[in-house]
């Protein structure tokens, strides 16, 4: 038996400051940091030297994701995105989160892919989930995951390289995930997580809804209420470069491809969730 990622205690870590870190002290640096959020030009990530990495992190990832100067690379502006995240989203991602985990109860061990600051780890914890592992290319959000979640388990990893052993979980939870990687290392997520993956295994993907890109605001208004043109609004004023191409996917052939059978797919405002349950082991892919 292979050895799993060893699990870092980011919590104890002192992680080096970057520029956003070093900008935002004073009022000059702080206007600085807003004018870079709202210019509409999107710089690559910058890390520090001695940023400790387990896995590098790919190019993709390095970009200023939700306008973010630096993107999820700072001790400070990591920090207020994990909670301004929530506020923007109007309290829709706690019941999200909520009802991911709930369609993982009854696992013995759960990955949680891109956990971010914890959120999502934090709602598997308390299905009482014996083992909950939480996975990030960022060790700044691991840092703040660790600290919402000291008895979770967490490593610097990708999704498409998480370093675990075939068929070590029996569930996968990915929130928001697949919509920020391209479509290539997207696909070889899916193949990494249908390995990890045991047979009759769960995987629980949530992500925004296609309702907000696909329809106008008058549509969106008279099927979900006012407030779905606020959400259309956020998802068209973020930079997510890779958002258009998952929801030009055929996400059902795509998760067959790959011995995946859809158990339940639910579109609303501004999220979709969808559950999966892996195929058996050695049956031809649908």
């Amino acid at each position: 038996m292979s050895a799993d990622p060893v699990a870092v205690p980011w919590s104890e870590i002192e992680l080096p400051d970057t520029w956003t870190d070093r900008e935002g002290v004073g009022w000059r640096g702080a206007c600085r940091l807003l004018l870079s959020a709202f210019d509409g030009r999107h710089s690559r990530v910058e890390l520090p030297e001695a940023l400790p990495l387990s896995v590098e992190i790919p190019r993709y990832a390095l970009q200023e994701f939700h306008n973010v100067p630096n993107g999820n690379y700072s001790n400070g502006l990591t920090r207020g995105y994990t909670t301004g995240f929530d506020l923007a989203m109007l309290g829709t991602m706690g019941p999200a989160r909520g009802g991911m985990a709930r369609s993982l109860a009854g696992c013995d061990a759960v990955l949680d892919v891109g956990c971010g600051g914890g959120a999502s780890t934090e709602a598997l914890v308390e299905q009482d989930i014996g083992e909950v592992w939480g996975l990030d290319p960022s060790p700044y959000l691991l840092r703040h995951a660790h600290l919402r979640v000291p008895h979770a388990r967490f490593v610097q990893g990708l999704a498409e390289d998480t370093g675990f052993e075939d068929e070590r979980f029996d569930g996968v939870a990915c929130c928001f995930v697949f919509h920020e990687i391209p479509p290539p290392a997207a696909d070889r997520a899916l193949d990494e997580l249908a390995r990890i993956l045991r047979a009759g295994g769960r995987l629980a993907i949530v992500e925004p809804s296609p309702e907000q890109y696909r329809l106008g605001a008058l549509r969106l208004a008279l099927r979900h209420g006012p407030r779905a043109v606020y959400f259309r609004l956020l998802a068209r004023a973020l930079y997510e470069p890779f958002v258009d191409a998952w929801h030009r996917r055929d996400t059902h052939a795509w998760l067959a491809e790959r011995g995946f059978e859809v158990l339940e797919d639910r579109a609303g405002i501004p999220v979709r969730t969808i559950l999966c349950r892996r195929a058996e082991r050695g049956g031809p892919r649908a």
